[in-house]
């Protein structure tokens, strides 16, 4: 008997042990499992096809800037005279003319500029993507971390309960214990089970969403961390760099394109030029002899087109000015949302940290109340009532500690999203 009970008293030392080197193994390794997220943020960004589909939109606009450097088409145009007209120096036979009108003095560099503008815009769009696919790609990551380690906690406590497991049938045989404990113990390594099938197939669905995140095969495998250690202190956070967000900048680019349109507008309601060269064959007058017989006719043109209504041109000044009214509204109602929702993070970060200090109290506690079992073990009385009370509240403690860690890291994450520059 007393040898039964020290080979137990050693296997639940053995446990503790082993979680004591996991953490000092686990932080030595902090690094590297942050290093891992960045090169799996780096892959989604390099492969995700929604963040392909952009880079080439913006190449699109990029191109659409030299799509501006034109100007109206060269007008050629050849005409006969079927009934040919009598002039002084003789009849005129076939007339050539060629026309070229041109864009007011900067309309060409007005076009440019806003097509430009157009395309620093569309850029914002990327920029926000890769934010939100980096956000997304953390937040699961941070998931598959919480369920693996969930697991790891349910393994640990299923062994533990087939320990005591033995135990109970131990006593039973001795008489210290009754066949309904050993069933309780056996109930409750069951639920145990349940839970963990169910946490597998969480991780089948999160670990297939993170890989689609990373444009490759749902099966391929991902390495996450057993156990995450929080920093001694949160970062100090700069909240105006909300003001440098993405989402807000895109806005300051949407109102300074309507600045680059109004300008283009001003040039096209500004006059056109013309220049032109008209040229009429001459033939020479039969029987005759004088000078410019046959000469001939060349005519230099000038023209100008002259926007004399228009009401187009002073209505788009106004819509101009009321989109600049509405981008700037969105933008403020915008930088509201950001900054509420960097509050709210930074508040749920540190409502983590305070859950996360109480959890490892609370667990302290329940191990001291384990010790308290086992010593009553090696002085011949135990109450499996008191084993299972204490190892459903450890199991509690240790599950809330890993969401705890979990709901810390997602709102960093989020954190990163918002202020990172």
């Amino acid at each position: 008997m007393n040898n039964i009970k020290t080979e137990t008293y050693t296997i639940l030392s053995c446990f503790r042990r082993n979680l004591s080197l996991v953490v000092l193994i686990t932080i030595s390794l902090q690094y590297a499992h942050a290093q891992r997220l960045d090169g799996y943020i780096k892959y989604a960004q390099n492969n995700n096809p929604e963040i392909q589909a952009l880079i080439l939109n913006h190449t699109i606009a990029s191109e659409k800037v030299n799509e501006t450097q034109f100007i109206p088409n060269t007008e050629i145009s050849a005409g006969y005279f079927v009934s040919e007209p009598e002039t002084r120096t003789g009849a005129q036979e076939i007339r050539l003319s060629i026309k070229q009108m041109l864009p007011w003095f900067g309309t060409i560099t007005a076009r440019k500029n806003y097509a430009a503008s157009l395309a620093d815009a569309q850029y914002e769009d990327l920029a926000i993507a890769k934010r939100k696919l980096a956000l997304s790609v953390a937040q699961s990551y941070y998931k598959l971390f919480a369920i693996q380690a969930q697991k790891n906690v349910l393994d640990k406590n299923i062994q533990l309960l087939q320990t005591y497991e033995q135990l109970a049938l131990t006593s039973v045989e001795v008489g210290k214990a009754s066949a309904v404990d050993v069933l309780r113990l056996q109930i409750r390594q069951n639920e145990l089970i349940q839970q963990k099938e169910i946490l597998s197939h969480n991780n089948l669905a999160e670990k297939a969403r993170f890989n689609y995140l990373l444009h490759r095969e749902k099966t391929m495998d991902i390495e996450v961390p057993d156990t995450l250690i929080l920093p001694d202190k949160d970062p100090v956070l700069e909240k105006k760099k909300v003001e440098i967000h993405p989402e807000l900048i895109k806005y300051d680019k949407l109102y300074e394109s309507i600045n680059t349109s109004e300008t283009l507008n001003q040039k096209k309601s500004a006059p056109n030029l013309g220049f032109g060269l008209d040229y009429i064959a001459v033939a020479e007058r039969p029987n005759m002899n004088f000078n410019d017989n046959g000469k001939d006719i060349i005519m230099p043109m000038v023209s100008l087109s002259i926007p004399i209504f228009n009401h187009k041109f002073k209505s788009i000044t106004r819509q101009n000015k009321l989109k600049q009214e509405e981008i700037s509204s969105l933008k403020e109602e915008r930088s509201n949302r950001l900054n509420t929702i960097l509050i709210k993070a930074i508040n749920t970060r540190k409502s983590a940290r305070l859950s996360i200090d109480l959890q490892l109290k609370n667990i302290e506690k329940a191990k001291n109340g384990e010790e308290i079992v086992i010593k009553n073990y090696e002085t011949g009385t135990i109450d499996f009532n008191d084993i299972l009370d204490i190892q459903e509240l450890q199991l509690k403690f240790e599950m809330n500690h890993i969401e705890s860690v979990k709901m810390y890291y997602e709102q960093s994450a989020l954190i990163n999203y918002l202020i990172t520059q």
